[in-house]
């Protein structure tokens, strides 16, 4: 994944960059967010002291991060044959779950995560630098594990190219400057909005993960059903095009897939989705708003 793919078509590095940019942006921002409110609760407090203390555990976060990623990455592309296509298919199915139940955590806890850090910055601050910093390590970290394990799923079928993480990687970027922006009130981004339909995004980045590993899964001997296709398109379906870059790029789709595949990915899709898109039970008072914007975030 880490260097460029013989051959890759402009059409193919433009989906792998849409694709993996999309990522970045989602999860930069979300972890943007939490970052913004940490650094506005202090600044309003008066505590600006503390702020190298939450600096600190980003960056000890963001570390950590780079870190599983080229583990992950460096597994999975060290190894060949039949080895390979079982680390793939697990580390996919890992990816998946994690990524899934983050998913359905953020679709719960955004209408009241900004509450959440306060508080627990509040009691960090009254124990110590070390609290700061560790809280601000795993409020970060949390988030940054599930791009990592989200990219290197997604990348999986890239045949080395480095364009996922340069899209991965420019979506952070904007996501950085939008952040930057929403704290100084430049922007404003409908919250509940783009969390929702980037979600429903991911579900569908995910499905294709999970439809990725279980293939390996079955090359490897581990699953059935290897040489059951449901169906065969392949003499219709062009790579080159641009639907066929899109839908390969993007959602791991491909003209000949098992059953098993199949039916892993619909079932999926449907639960999924029908967990992320129904609604919250309604709750009385000020928690039900969307993830505050920044002149919204109170001293206390």
């Amino acid at each position: 994944m880490l260097t460029l793919a013989a051959g890759a078509s402009a059409p193919s590095v433009a989906t792998q960059l849409v694709g993996s940019g999309l990522i970045g942006l989602r999860e930069g921002l979300e972890t943007g967010i939490v970052v913004m409110i940490l650094v506005a609760f202090l600044v309003k407090s008066d505590r600006r002291d503390a702020l190298k203390w939450v600096w600190l555990g980003v960056a000890a976060a963001v570390a950590m991060v780079a870190i599983i990623f080229v583990a992950i990455h460096f597994g999975t592309s060290t190894v060949t044959g039949l080895a390979a296509e079982l680390i793939s298919g697990l580390a996919s199915l890992v990816a998946v779950v994690i990524v899934t139940a983050m998913i359905l955590w953020m679709r719960k806890a955004a209408a009241s995560i900004s509450g959440h850090l306060r508080a627990g910055l509040s009691k960090a601050l009254a124990v110590g630098p070390f609290a700061v910093a560790s809280m601000a390590f795993f409020a970060v970290g949390r988030e940054g594990v599930e791009t990592a394990l989200l990219l290197v799923g997604y990348a999986e079928n890239t045949a080395g190219s480095i364009w996922p993480l340069v899209g991965l990687l420019l979506g952070i970027a904007v996501a950085a400057a939008l952040t930057v922006a929403l704290y100084f009130g430049a922007v404003r981004i409908n919250f509940a909005a783009f969390f929702r339909y980037t979600g429903v995004f991911l579900v569908v980045v995910a499905a294709g993960i999970l439809a990725y590993g279980v293939r390996a899964l079955q090359i490897a001997g581990w699953l059935p059903g290897g040489s059951n296709l449901a169906f065969d398109v392949s003499a219709h379906f062009d790579t080159s095009t641009w639907y066929g870059t899109v839908l390969q790029g993007i959602f791991n789709f491909r003209p000949d897939p098992t059953v098993l595949q199949v039916v892993a990915w619909a079932v999926y899709l449907v639960v999924v989705l029908t967990l992320f898109l129904r609604p919250l039970p309604a709750k009385p008072g000020p928690e039900r708003a969307p993830l505050p914007e920044p002149s919204n975030i109170p001293a206390s």
